[in-house]
């Protein structure tokens, strides 16, 4: 394996080097050694200047390396992990003075059939996600004044390396604007300003030439899809913006020489005689964004393809976009309030207040925030009346390598605007989305893979008890066999979603009265099982089951029953993807959708309910593959526990199945924090 040496401290703090250069990468302050290989540096920037001295008085190969073309949700100076890099030993992509590896794969790549389909479905996912370099920027429509034809300048920051590297300067800035306005006479002008130059942290080469022609300057951070959708044409002198352009279908004038300049594709004025033949859009986007990048999932620092990058930004961008906005938690512990603010992207724009009392205070818009268990009728009107959007938080369904009684964090939550998936009384935004979302075959697809993958690597919600221990013992195979999953009975979502059923006494009575010829397995919760919350079993109840599971992996414990019998427990969904027969006895969110046998949904009222009206809001039939999308996928919020960015499920599953394999036995702070909780919080 290649030994890549570098010499920039940026380099050092970046993650997934190794994976990224396919080497060992090692931080030379000075002398290289005898086992350094090759050399890195970043881009034409000044921190490379050593690394090149160096490779070349050692005489070792150099290697220049950029942000890909699909970095990340968030720019790289905010601290988002790239998602892709470019690896480049010639030259690099953006210096037009000499040849680099992405011009030679230009000029010379197979370009075969094949490819080129794969390079249009990728065009096609950029533009169906409305994707580019970062993506977190505004993406909303526009609202437009004056002419109803528009030409978008793009602007630079002053003495960018990409500038002079592509023949740019600030005459050709200069004379991009005048011809801009010059040839197209009945349009509006729009000059796209980068915001550091409008809050003077970086100079620019426009502003003041777009103010003194009379051109609207568009200086808000502003998603370049959201502008192509009521544009023209593009004129940049070397901006990645006018290649995103050439994606979305716009004409495109260039007065530099970027990487996509000279093959035919723009209007160009200026000539590079090395660019002497003619290139197709998908020609160039497959040397691009599939030959010249690598990509890698930052969060478990495996290399991936263009396509799993795409899916996974954009079910970030989709997080962010839903959850955008200004927030206040109310009634958060100190311990909740650090992860709640992970999931809301560490914004300094969500502020929280101890107690639903002072929530007046919030302006009017805000989104209040509050855990599902702890919502009032009190608080609703406060809510309604200080004109606040209420939202609930709960954890999600594949949440951690732990308990949260134990303070684990989790790796998933949902919010929910309308109420919350266990509360069977009222409408959630699950139920809403199972109920109406029209699931695409991609989205099918990848509910079925994500299936598969749950199932082989045995996740779970918590992920806890031992993958053994069963073995030991021979269920009777002359039975059926039927697990009843024990629940937390001060849960809320006992209160909300088992009208009849209100212990799981009385569940274990219910399911051995109706199936007196079956084997019964009971595992008590968790939580119950380590003392933390109220759902033990009376004295000699032994009758109503036949074993007692404890500390086992529910995944493990799923393999070796028939049925599953639940009031409303998320085993019940588990043993849904593990192809099992589910008897729910309340309504848990799976139920009522053809998938499960539900023993409430006969009557008219029950416990406060109406079960016509429930009926009625989950009229669909569903496949399991479309409860899957909507319940894993499509609801839930995913978070990377170390760098606190979004990431999308198959990301989260692969995460928690690394967690689980290095938890050990839990230490000395751990049980005194249990003895505490349990003697004195839950007591």
């Amino acid at each position: 394996m290649p030994v890549v040496g570098y010499c920039s401290l940026g380099l050092r703090r970046l993650k997934n080097l190794d994976q990224f250069l396919r080497a060992q990468c090692r931080y030379i302050p000075f002398y290289p050694g005898n086992e350094i290989t090759h050399m890195v540096g970043w881009g034409l920037k000044d921190t490379a200047i050593k690394a090149r001295k160096i490779a070349n008085k050692y005489h070792l190969p150099y290697i220049c390396i950029e942000d890909g073309f699909l970095r990340s949700l968030g720019l790289g100076v905010e601290g988002s992990l790239p998602h892709s890099l470019v690896v480049d030993n010639t030259g690099i992509y953006y210096d037009a003075t000499q040849v680099s590896d992405l011009e030679n794969l230009i000029k010379e790549a197979d370009f075969s059939q094949e490819n080129i389909k794969r390079a249009n479905r990728g065009i096609e996912l950029l533009k169906h996600y409305r994707l580019s370099k970062y993506n977190n920027s505004t993406d909303l429509p526009l609202s437009w004044l004056g002419k109803p034809r528009r030409v978008l300048v793009v602007d630079q920051t002053y003495n960018d390396i990409s500038v002079q590297a592509g023949y740019g300067s600030r005459q050709q800035f200069y004379t991009m604007l005048d011809s801009a306005i010059r040839e197209n006479p009945d349009a509006e002008i729009l000059v796209k300003i980068h915001p550091d130059v409008i809050v003077g942290k970086k100079k620019g080469y426009l502003l003041s030439q777009a103010h003194k022609q009379g051109c609207r300057v568009i200086a808000e951070d502003i998603s370049p899809w959201a502008l192509f959708d009521d544009i023209e044409k593009v004129y940049v002198v070397t901006s990645q913006l006018g290649f995103d352009a050439l994606i979305a279908g716009k004409e495109v004038h260039c007065f530099g020489i970027p990487f996509y300049a000279g093959w035919g594709l723009t209007k160009d004025r200026q000539k590079l005689n090395r660019r002497n033949v003619s290139r197709s859009l998908a020609q160039i986007f497959f040397a691009a964004y599939y030959l010249y990048c690598r990509y890698i999932n930052p969060y478990t620092g495996r290399p991936c393809k263009f396509e799993d990058t795409v899916r996974l930004i954009a079910e970030q961008k989709r997080m962010f976009s839903h959850l955008n906005g200004r927030w206040v938690g109310v009634g958060f512990s100190s311990w909740k309030r650090r992860f709640i603010a992970d999931f809301l992207e560490r914004r300094k724009n969500i502020q929280f207040i101890s107690d639903f009392q002072k929530i007046h205070k919030a302006t009017e818009g805000v989104n209040a925030l509050v855990w599902a268990s702890s919502v009032t009728e009190e608080l609703r009107n406060s809510c309604e009346k200080s004109e606040l959007n209420l939202w609930q938080a709960e954890d999600g369904f594949l949440r951690s390598v732990g308990l949260g009684a134990d303070l684990v964090a989790p790796i998933s939550l949902v919010f929910d605007a309308r109420g919350i998936y266990f509360n069977a009384h009222c409408s959630s935004d699950l139920e809403v989305l199972l109920n109406k979302t029209e699931f695409s075959l991609t989205l099918i697809n990848r509910a079925r893979k994500l299936q598969k993958m749950i199932l082989e690597k045995g996740i779970s919600k918590y992920n806890v008890g031992s993958s053994g221990g069963l073995d030991s013992f021979s269920f009777p195979r002359d039975r059926k066999i039927i697990l009843v999953p024990g629940q937390v009975e001060s849960d809320a979502s006992i209160a909300f979603g088992s009208p009849r059923i209100k212990s799981n006494q009385s569940l274990l009575e219910k399911v051995r009265s109706e199936n007196p010829d079956a084997y019964i397995l009971y595992k008590p919760h968790p939580d119950v099982e380590v003392g933390a919350r109220l759902g033990a079993l009376q004295p000699d109840s032994e009758a109503v089951y036949d074993h007692l599971i404890q500390n086992i992996e529910m995944s493990v414990l799923l393999k070796q029953v028939n049925e599953v019998h639940t009031l409303s427990s998320l085993t019940g969904f588990e043993a849904l993807l593990r192809g099992l027969k589910v008897v729910t006895y309340g309504l848990p969110f799976y139920a009522g959708w053809g998938l499960t046998d539900d023993k409430l949904l006969t009557g008219d009222v029950l416990a406060g309910i109406d079960l016509e009206a429930f009926k009625a809001r989950r009229s669909r039939r569903l496949t399991l593959d479309e409860l899957i999308a909507g319940t894993l996928i499509l609801y839930p919020f995913y978070i990377d526990p170390s760098s606190g960015e979004y990431i999308d499920v198959e990301t989260a599953v692969e995460l928690l199945d690394n967690n689980r394999n290095t938890i050990g036995p839990a230490g000395v702070i751990q049980k005194i924090y249990r003895w505490y909780r349990n003697k004195y919080l839950f007591k």
